[in-house]
């Protein structure tokens, strides 16, 4: 029997009189609209305190570390991004450059930035319009060229599914007396696979899972586990600084119910896995094509053999209530979990197979969201903090790029600082919505020279 240690804390006793925070002071009539604020508490002589936890939130983080094989984890309700944070502060302690895949959320980037870290880029093959992960002999290559490189912090798996080559990257770093971090915020629950295959936490000294990303968790539910107990000091240094100080009391309990859930129904994994499997049979039996996901959560649909843009079929999708993770207008992405129903994956297949037989959605002149060029860099950092301009978008060509632009989701730039921004970057930019390093059609670049 599973003892859930934060949730027992706060369903076993509340405050009767509180003349401290949260301001909703758990007022009836405020429950009744917010049914969480039952729970929602702070650190009190009865809780605990998660910067220096010594009861629930102590015991919960000892059983999430012995199921997951970690030396310590830590419970963060900042989502994966103060995690990625206090992982790159580790790592500016022993160098001032980090390896860091294109494919690296917006958090890691933002990491670099705000401790001076440069981030030299690397970029792995495209297959089938998507960027896998870069190769060992990569990681190498950098590595052997340049002794201030700390490590790298591999995206695993990535928004694709794609799980980088964790076992070779761990080689070749531990080789070379260098850090194998890992975002591995879309990645949590490989931790209750067979042999815990293609996680993160097998091979990586520090890594995040964003339990909230795919598993019964609240969103910005989050954690940060340990191999290394020698960087235990500067990653606890770390979590302090960027963790918030108001943590989440139902979050944290929220993350400790779903590692053990999890850990204790793997047979439910196992036939929601099967359920997926059968999904991905008849929709490729109805002439759809899937990208190859290593990992069995990521449902990436390629909707180009029918001519189509997969943007206008989400749309349609939402219409009859149904909503993927995100779209780059060749394919759809579905996010599983444990909790996926498969009447719902039934439901999916039959709107997605009637939308696309019944509509002409094609792509109307829209570029696709693809990965970017691979082009040399200025500097990151000197790109930063260079004077800069704003100039029209469609403009730019030639220029250097003084701040980030990407698509969100998946949050991955398409234009690195200090890159030369390139017509291909243009059209991306240009023709999907929900981009970020674009004001008013304007994007930031440097003036003058670096």
């Amino acid at each position: 029997m599973q003892e859930y240690h934060i949730l027992k804390l706060l369903n076993g006793r509340n405050t009767e009189v509180s003349f401290h925070t949260p301001g909703h002071k758990q007022d009836y009539d405020y429950c009744l609209t917010f049914p969480t604020a039952k729970s929602d508490t702070t650190e009190l002589p009865y809780t605990d305190d998660l910067s220096a936890p010594t009861g629930a939130i102590a015991a919960a983080q000892a059983d999430i570390a012995r199921i997951v094989g970690a030396k310590r984890s830590y419970i963060t309700t900042d989502g994966s991004s103060s995690g990625v944070m206090a992982m790159v502060f580790v790592a500016a302690a022993r160098g001032k450059k980090l390896i860091v895949p294109r494919t690296s959320h917006k958090s890691v980037w933002n990491a670099c930035r705000i401790l001076g870290v440069e981030p030299v880029i690397v970029q792995g093959e495209t297959v089938g319009g998507v960027m896998a992960q870069p190769s060992a002999e990569q990681i190498e290559r950098l590595i052997c060229a340049d002794e201030s490189i700390s490590g790298i912090i591999a995206t695993s798996p990535d928004y694709y599914g794609n799980i980088a080559p964790l076992k070779e990257y761990c080689k070749v770093l531990k080789a070379h007396g260098r850090l194998l971090l890992a975002d591995g915020a879309h990645g949590g629950h490989l931790a209750y696979e067979k042999d815990r295959q293609g996680y993160a936490g097998v091979y990586a000294d520090i890594w995040v899972d964003g339990v909230h990303k795919s598993m019964p968790a609240l969103t910005q539910g989050a954690l940060v586990h340990l191999n290394d107990l020698a960087l235990c000091g500067r990653l606890e240094e770390g979590l302090n600084i960027f963790r918030t100080t108001s943590p989440s009391f139902p979050i944290m309990a929220s993350v400790e119910y779903s590692v053990k859930f999890c850990h204790a129904n793997t047979e439910r994994i196992a036939a929601v896995k099967n359920a997926a499997c059968e999904a991905r049979r008849r929709i490729q039996e109805y002439g759809f094509k899937l990208y190859p996901s290593a990992d069995w959560t990521k449902l990436a649909i390629d909707i180009s053999p029918f001519g189509q843009d997969a943007r206008l079929v989400a749309k349609q999708l939402e219409k009859k209530g149904i909503y993927a993770e995100f779209t780059d207008g060749r394919y759809i992405l579905f996010y599983l979990s444990p909790m996926t129903d498969s009447a719902d994956l039934k439901r999916l297949m039959g709107a997605l197979v009637k939308i696309v037989q019944d509509g002409d959605l094609r792509a109307d002149g829209k570029r696709e969201y693809t990965f970017p060029d691979t082009v040399e860099s200025a500097g990151y950092l000197k790109a930063l903090a260079a004077p800069y301009e704003y100039v029209p978008l469609n403009m730019a060509e030639g220029r250097i790029c003084a701040a980030n632009a990407g698509v969100s989701p998946p949050c991955v730039p398409v234009v690195a600082a200090g890159e030369i921004i390139t017509k291909n970057v243009i059209e991306i930019l240009g023709s999907n919505s929900h981009v970020y390093g674009i004001e008013d059609g304007k994007i930031r670049v440097v003036a003058g020279e670096i």
